[in-house]
């Protein structure tokens, strides 16, 4: 049987389903038998439990409302059995004759269905639908790529979807590091240990701000040279031999140069102006001077270090961040890149780059077979390579009016 393209082009929500994350439906019997009402959400339900006294049931993405009336306001959850099936809702009791049955994914709002707060359903999983027209799954792209690029005459005349799977998975994490708006951020609060861990996702950092009283961002800097994390804490004896346990293994300490890295006065490390006297014999010992007027050391500024907005830096050990003193208690932005392939949301192709994604997909297939000619390699390298250049500009969003807008009035020279 032939494998047919999804239907990737069509809105196929209504406004409410899309806005409001409800789906309306009437019950057709006045008896016990079971009810099944279909929904047609993007998104899939997920069924956790259906008894609310169940742990499981706040795992649910979603809830059911029926009212014999669909009068606002009189709307109830349903608290009865029911089963989830492939979208298909099946309530195992009849909810009345005529009733009104409302499906309602959780929103931010609650929905405006449910007598109590309790009943509402509070969540995000309408909000994270929104702009999804903008992107098509990963699974529609696999299968669009098995009709358009596989089959008698063309170039790949046979695959498995499975090694097609392969591919595309390994196209969106290349596309992800440098193509695909895959940017991440974490809005984090730096407790006073001064250390955060490392997102789970988290591939490589974009950048580190910490927060202002006015929400701006105030950029922060890698640590580099100025400290570091070391990855063994060995502890030694006085001969400066590492010790070992009972299992021949070195016994682990706390790094000292990370505890002497959180005490540190930051403002001895930037060269900012002193402002107290306490400074001055700390700041003596730091430059080396022990109270003897090194002028040599005072003129200028390093750039790497005038940063009044503190460092961080990454411990591998503990796989954690590691933030200078001034942080402490700060609310700070990490911005970070995943390889879009940790959560099934992730799993998402903007339909700007989905043509990149089909040439890379192709070029990877035929380059790893046997007895392909060697021009028709090189002629689908130069096609992807020519495509997901044109995905960078479609999605590096340029918008001529707003660079008018930054350079107008500007007469100064640009200088870099």
């Amino acid at each position: 049987m032939a494998i047919l393209p999804p239907n990737d082009g069509l809105i196929t929500e209504t406004n409410q389903q899309y806005y409001e994350g409800a789906q309306a439906f009437r019950a057709n019997s006045t008896d016990d038998t079971d009810q099944q009402f279909a929904t047609s959400f993007n998104t899939d339900l997920y069924l956790g439990n259906w008894n609310p006294n169940n742990p499981n049931y706040a795992l649910n993405n979603f809830k059911i409302y029926t009212s014999s009336t669909g009068i606002p306001g009189s709307y109830s959850e349903w608290v009865t059995l029911f089963t989830v099936v492939d979208n298909v809702i099946t309530l195992a009791a009849a909810p009345g004759a005529n009733a009104y049955v409302v499906v309602q994914l959780k929103t931010l709002s609650g929905g405006k269905y449910g007598t109590t707060e309790a009943e509402k359903a509070f969540g995000q999983t309408v909000e994270d639908n929104y702009g999804g027209y903008e992107y098509i799954t990963l699974n529609d792209a696999i299968d669009n790529f098995m009709v358009g690029y596989v089959g008698d005459g063309k170039i790949i005349q046979t695959a498995k979807k499975s090694d097609i799977l392969f591919f595309a998975k390994r196209s969106l994490q290349e596309f992800s590091y440098d193509t695909l708006k895959s940017i991440k951020s974490q809005e984090l609060t730096i407790p006073p240990s001064l250390s955060l861990a490392i997102p789970q996702d988290y591939v490589n950092y974009v950048g580190m701000s910490w927060i202002d009283n006015y929400g701006v961002k105030r950029k922060m800097y890698p640590a580099n040279n100025l400290t570091t994390a070391p990855y063994y804490t060995n502890i030694q004896d006085s001969a400066g031999v590492p010790t070992q346990d009972n299992f021949a293994n070195n016994i682990e300490g706390t790094s000292i140069t990370e505890e002497r890295w959180k005490s540190a006065n930051d403002r001895l490390i930037n060269q900012s102006q002193l402002i107290s006297t306490d400074d001055w014999a700390y700041w003596a010992d730091y430059y080396g001077i022990n109270g003897s007027w090194n002028w040599g050391q005072q003129y200028g500024i390093d750039p790497q270090y005038a940063n009044a907005n503190g460092w961080f830096n990454f411990n591998n050990r503990e796989g954690k961040i590691s933030f200078s003193s001034n942080l402490a208690n700060k609310l700070i932005i990490l911005e970070y890149i995943s390889d879009g392939l940790a959560y099934d949301t992730d799993t998402k192709v903007p339909k700007l780059a989905e043509e990149a994604l089909y040439a890379s997909i192709l070029s990877y297939i035929v380059s790893t077979r046997a007895n392909q000619p060697e021009y028709i390699v090189q002629r689908l390298r130069r096609e992807k390579t020519a495509k997901l250049r044109n995905a960078k500009i479609r999605l590096s969003n340029i918008k001529l009016e707003e660079i008018t807008q930054v350079m107008r009035g500007q007469s100064k020279w640009i200088k870099h």
